[in-house]
């Protein structure tokens, strides 16, 4: 059984932007945490029970291939992939409780819309097709967000969660269908940003899907032979996704 994942991939091409931007918020965190700084800018936001805020972002989706082998009637075998990876668009409210002078429970739902290429190809002939999945998923993350101490003005966390999701864009039939419904486990860090009238908080989050997403009982599929080999070719795929996130606090 052959696995096939691009999710790797991903910090080579279109995650580099992702981490630059990290690497630039972390430096510009230690050159406002220097020592003699004494202006502190909202000095109590951390102690209200309650926080409530908004986000926007961008993120990109891959989907992780494990393949059987499956040799169809004439001989051919395919392997599928996503060499390229389109950024989306992400938009989301925020509830945040405090438990603890460290601890925060975070609820953010939203909505994610994005793209992505699959590239399907027969090792013999090498044939190769193409099918672009479009998502519009509504989410909703539960987090864990621990927190640092305080420096001045800013305060790196890290996030450990679960999200569920529900993708509502209409559905085909193609090569490849897939489950309306999602869940992930997520980790995440991030900086809490204090600005005078509200908290600037950019965070990066990796999500690591749990189930199986693609529909394997075709009946619509039940007389093209042609279409329904590409999904017997697949005993498991799984969603991934990467986001950049700027909450509004």
């Amino acid at each position: 059984m052959k696995r096939f994942s691009s999710f790797p991939n991903i910090t080579k091409s279109v995650l580099r932007p992702f981490i630059l931007t990290g690497l630039a918020l972390l430096c510009f965190s230690m050159a406002e945490a220097k020592p003699g700084d004494k202006l502190l800018n909202r000095p109590y936001a951390d102690l209200k029970p309650w926080h409530l805020g908004f986000s926007v972002g961008m993120h990109v989706q891959d989907l992780s291939f494990t393949h059987n082998g499956f040799i169809a009637n004439e001989g051919e075998r395919w392997s599928m992939e996503i060499p390229s990876f389109s950024p989306g668009f992400c938009l989301s409210v925020m509830g945040d409780l405090r438990l603890h002078k460290y601890l925060n429970l975070r609820f953010s739902p939203g909505m994610y819309f994005g793209s992505k290429g699959v590239v399907m190809k027969d090792f013999q002939s090498e044939t190769i097709m193409r099918q672009d999945v479009k998502s519009a998923y509504v989410v909703a993350p539960l987090d864990l967000k621990i927190s640092g101490d305080r420096f001045n003005n800013v305060r790196p966390y890290v996030t450990a969660g679960v999200m569920a999701t529900f993708d509502v864009s209409k559905k085909r039939s193609d090569y490849l269908v897939f489950n309306t419904a999602d869940a992930y486990l997520t980790v995440g860090l991030g900086t809490d940003f204090y600005l005078p009238f509200f908290k600037l908080i950019p965070e990066i989050k990796f999500c690591f899907g749990l189930t199986d997403v693609l529909k394997h009982n075709r009946p619509d599929l039940e007389d093209d032979e042609e279409t329904y080999k590409i999904t017997r070719s697949l005993s498991k795929v799984k969603s991934n996704m990467v986001v950049l996130t700027f909450y509004f606090e």
